[in-house]
């Protein structure tokens, strides 16, 4: 074995490949055909989109796997530990576990550089497949018809809300960046979108490749009241279920979307009522809209493009605090900093503005030229990181008040480690 430990194995994956992303199939494909990977013998259900991956592969997990089916799920990036991406039955795989699968990759190989995120999808569907999945539930990482996810051909593909971001891979616009997300469809086989107004390119390759597509609000519908939510597709209906323990008004546009996906295998898969509710009500996924215990109120959430945040903000101002809120935020320098302050700007009260020292990271003197152009009289603090910037927002904060920690995965993984 060529390494020990795992962050040995994670550090020299940072440096194999020449470029940190460098989308296409070629190379994954090649090296899951050598590991005898290329029909793993599971069904696949994969979710693309812009926002609202992950909780959507953490819904599909939860009802699964409480209706009794042994899932595996793969996600990124993670907030705490590398581990987090990949579980099964509801379990993150150990240190043990990836390093012997990076080592059998490594292997199977041989002269093929492959990328950082490609070891880590490849390790993914080799655990899947040596522990006896059922079904795996994969979140694509960026776009989708040149994701290294994509080198298996899922039973049912997901797309959730499309958005602008990653404009350097995808394209400028919703229509190319729709155009990518909907690469993951296959010819026949059901693509369900969660996006109310998805771009029209969705559609037109759903109906060049021959792909069944349900559409939110036309195909399937749901209707929320106080403390419970009904789904109907057809003929078909589900009543009475609980709100998703994932917090958020989104949230619910995203469970409608898992129901329909497994509605679509419920020849193979069929799940009952009591599972469902099982699920929804005890989904867990740390960084979505996610409450901090004690007082003031901490809010953690990773929106982090324009999408993202016009989210967080709807789900503050339905969920009004007595007080003040402050926000503390970080971002990549590559995001849309001016339209994720925009989404925000009626909804925060005080700005405290961290600087993240990972690649890519925006210096918070740049995020303030961004919450000053946009507000010349909002009320500013700038700081070297976020631990720093959220024990102020903290310190400051009276019990009727508000913090809300947001702007990146980054961002909330830093909160999240002081906060254990």
């Amino acid at each position: 074995m060529r390494f020990n430990t795992l962050a040995d194995w994670l550090a020299w994956q940072e440096t194999l490949h020449p470029n940190e992303i460098d989308l296409g199939l070629e190379r994954v494909a090649k090296v899951l055909s050598s590991l005898g990977l290329a029909d793993p013998g599971f069904t696949v259900i994969t979710v693309a989109g812009t926002n609202g991956k992950g909780s959507t592969v953490a819904m599909l997990d939860a009802i699964l796997r409480a209706a009794g089916y042994r899932v595996g799920s793969y996600t990124s990036p993670h907030l705490l530990r590398y581990n987090e991406r990949i579980r099964i039955a509801g379990d993150t795989v150990s240190d043990d576990e990836l390093c012997a699968s990076f080592d059998r990759i490594d292997t199977a190989r041989g002269a093929t550089s492959i990328t950082y995120f490609e070891f880590g999808t490849l390790a993914a569907l080799d655990i899947m497949q040596r522990r006896g999945v059922e079904i795996a539930v994969l979140e694509v990482g960026l776009g989708g018809r040149l994701d290294a996810v994509n080198v298996l051909a899922p039973d049912v593909a997901v797309i959730t809300p499309v958005d602008i971001d990653h404009v350097q891979w995808l394209g400028a616009d919703r229509e190319s960046i729709g155009r990518e997300k909907a690469g993951i469809m296959r010819p026949g086989r059901p693509v369900v979108c969660t996006d109310p107004a998805p771009p029209g390119s969705i559609a037109a390759e759903a109906t060049r490749l021959g792909a069944p597509l349900y559409q939110l609000g036309r195909d399937f519908t749901f209707e929320t009241l106080a403390d419970h939510w009904s789904w109907r597709s057809g003929s078909r209906r589900r009543d009475a279920l609980p709100l998703p323990a994932l917090r958020g008004s989104y949230q619910t546009a995203n469970a409608a979307g898992a129901l329909m996906a497994l509605e679509l295998l419920r020849d193979t898969f069929p799940v009952d009522q009591g599972a469902v509710r099982t699920g929804l009500a005890t989904v867990q996924l740390p960084g979505r809209f996610q409450l901090l215990p004690g007082l003031p109120m901490q809010i953690l959430d990773v929106a982090h493009n324009p999408h993202g945040a016009r989210s967080l903000a709807q789900s503050l101002r339905q969920q009004p605090c007595g007080g003040r809120t402050h926000a503390v935020l970080a971002m990549l320098a590559d995001k849309d900093i001016p339209a994720v302050v925009e989404a925000m700007q009626d909804v925060v009260d005080v700005w405290y503005l961290a600087g993240l020292d990972v690649p890519r990271g925006a210096a918070a003197e740049s995020l303030q030229t961004a919450v000053l152009a946009m507000l010349p009289a909002a009320e500013v603090r700038l700081f070297s990181a976020v631990p720093d910037a959220r024990q102020q927002a903290l310190a400051a904060a009276a019990t009727d008040d508000r913090v809300v920690v947001f702007g990146s995965f980054y961002t909330v993984a830093a909160a999240l480690a002081e906060a254990v």
